[in-house]
């Protein structure tokens, strides 16, 4: 059997020409050697395929491929499988041709297969079975019961047990009993409501009341978009429900409340870090979505551009000062912490962190939760690492003059600092620190490289499709192309000739939407960043105070490119739209 950690799952994909000897090495040291499951690791590092990877294990276990991804399956045929087999082996029927039935496979499990002969021998029915990925089995297993039907559902048993009209407003008041909290019902829709967010990739969970509704939003891919709406009679029941999951105070609605909840969901251990607002009537929750365990993403895969790459390893790579990431909420600066860690993570040094809240789990890292209500804040956790020894210190976010003025110090004393800044741009992070009165020949002697960077939504493969831009729009394009230089450019854009042919030799996208990517035209997302690197030239000026420190002073000692010309290349390489890229500019 081929298990998700076997070495003969690299041999297969290298003797396929599917991956080099340099890849094979990289897979056997980052995923193998620490324990991680390789299927998974190779499609979140976008490696391989995930349907490329699917057939060639099929065509190793004997067994036929197929690909889901774009039919539906008729209920019928669907529910030959109970919902409860499907989702424990994770398996579904999804053909019928006379006495034959065709079973699909995430993985080949005798158990699984013992049910469904079972199943097939009562009805006298044989069984070709398929291996399928775990993206088509997720996207079938909706079938089985869609949201609003599963809500819908609970809703109607909640309401016969109430004895009243499903849609009937009852009068407003938080006086919940026990049963009304722990109810199956009001735990259904939390569970299903929950489940659904993280199958949909959503990052957030908002509960919001209104004076007849409750609604319930997720956030995918940094944009809000409305799930369904709820009777506003069980909105206090559900977020009561959710108070017990991150064991909340039930009686205080008066004042915000944050806690935690961990779940298992698809077999994945799932963190939720849940905040309640008391609003006019009621309270309102929103729930962070934190996938713990799932796999660290490459700088090359968050989507940076060759001159950011370099500037960042190299930043890296000095044995003392200060890296910052900047940008505003929501922006990917932690994700981009977590893949510099990923990179310095070596048996030979001794890495700490102080993070609020932990998003990822990284194995050799020593990481903490700092918790401010106890006293446990970024100034006194970092004053705590500096006597653990360390050579490397993330802090997850700079806060404050006290948090910046240790941070500083600590990369004064021999260590390499990485953390993160609420500024604009690059050059604004300098100003930042200044304002916290951090002194000019400090940050002059330790600040090493700044990133500021936006997400922007990826188009879905899929579904987009080839667009004319506006004359307006593509002289938008050539007045940023103008001013990055050429070298950066053909790089980037290897077709690239002139200003004058690049629409005839590079083709624009735009949004439509399919099932795939839940209709929004846009699946995941890429970073277009900005990155300096503080060079002689560049501490001179911080350290005298004479002269404008600007964009124009940096291009002058380096090659530059700006967030919006980052994002303008991925529009020409079909990686995204211009309407996207000013989208995240503005924001």
């Amino acid at each position: 059997m081929l298990a998700n950690n076997d070495p003969k799952l690299i041999n297969l994909l290298l003797a396929k020409g599917i991956i080099n000897t340099e890849t094979a090495a990289k897979l056997k040291t980052e995923a193998l050697d620490k324990g991680k499951n390789l299927s998974v690791f190779l499609v979140e590092q976008k490696i391989v395929e995930e349907e490329q990877l699917t057939e060639v294990k099929a065509e190793f276990f004997g067994l036929n491929y197929y690909n889901l991804a774009d039919n539906d399956v008729p209920e019928a045929i669907l529910n030959f499988l109970p919902e409860d087999i499907s989702r424990t082996y994770q398996i579904i029927c999804f053909g019928k041709e006379n006495r034959n039935i065709k079973i699909g496979l995430v993985e080949p499990n005798l158990k699984a297969m013992e049910a469904v002969n079972f199943l097939a021998a009562e009805e006298n029915l044989k069984v070709e079975y398929f291996l399928i990925s775990a993206s088509s089995w997720q996207k079938a297993f909706k079938q089985y019961q869609k949201i609003e039907q599963e809500i819908s559902s609970a809703l109607e048993v909640k309401a016969k047990e109430e004895g009243e009209e499903l849609l009937e407003v009852a009068s407003e008041s938080n006086d919940l009993t026990q049963d009304d909290i722990n109810s199956a019902p009001v735990s259904r829709i939390v569970s299903v409501i929950i489940r659904h967010a993280v199958e949909a990739r959503a990052s957030d969970i908002h509960i919001e009341p209104f004076a007849k509704e409750s609604r319930v939003r997720y956030r995918i891919d940094g944009i809000l978009h409305t799930s369904l709406t709820l009777p506003k009679s069980i909105h206090n029941a559900v977020i009561a429900r959710i108070k017990v999951l991150a064991k909340l105070k039930l009686d205080e609605t008066r004042i915000p409340q944050d806690g935690r909840i961990r779940l298992v969901i698809s077999n994945r251990e799932i963190d939720f870090r849940v905040s309640t607002l008391p609003l006019a009537s009621s309270e309102k929750v929103v729930m962070r979505i934190l996938d713990t365990v799932r796999a660290i993403q490459s700088l090359e895969n968050l989507g940076f551009n060759q001159l950011a790459l370099r500037r960042m390893k190299e930043g890296i790579q000095k044995t003392s000062g200060i890296v910052l990431v900047t940008g505003p909420t929501g922006s990917g600066k932690t994700t981009t912490l977590y893949s510099l860690l990923n990179m310095l993570n070596q048996e030979g040094v001794n890495i700490s962190t102080l993070e609020d809240p932990i998003e990822y789990e990284i194995k050799g890292i020593n990481q903490s939760q700092v918790r401010p209500r106890i006293g446990f804040s970024f100034a006194n956790g970092l004053r705590s690492l500096l006597r653990q020894d360390p050579n490397i210190i993330m802090v997850g976010e700079i806060r404050d003059e006290e948090t910046a003025e240790l941070s500083i110090n600590a990369s004064l004393t021999g260590h390499l600092v990485l953390s993160t800044l609420h500024t604009n741009d690059a050059i604004g992070a300098v100003f930042r620190l200044l304002d916290m009165k951090i002194e000019r020949f400090l940050m002059a002697s330790t600040l090493r490289t700044v990133v500021a960077q936006r997400l922007a939504r990826r188009l879905c493969d899929h579904c987009k499709k080839e667009t004319e831009l506006s004359p307006d729009a593509k002289q938008d394009i050539i007045n940023e192309l103008k001013n990055v230089p050429e070298t950066v450019i053909k790089t980037e854009l290897p077709d690239f000739t002139s200003l004058e042919e690049i629409f005839s030799k590079y083709k624009l996208y735009e949004a439509v939407g399919c099932q795939r990517c839940e209709n929004t035209g846009y699946s995941s997302r890429v970073s277009v960043a900005e990155v300096i690197e503080i060079n002689d030239a560049l501490k001179e000026m911080i350290n005298s105070g004479e002269g404008e420190l600007n964009i124009e002073a940096v291009k002058k000692t380096e090659d530059f490119v700006s967030i919006k010309q980052d994002g303008v290349m991925k529009v020409l390489q079909g990686v995204t739209t211009m309407e996207e890229i000013l989208r995240v500019i503005e924001s």
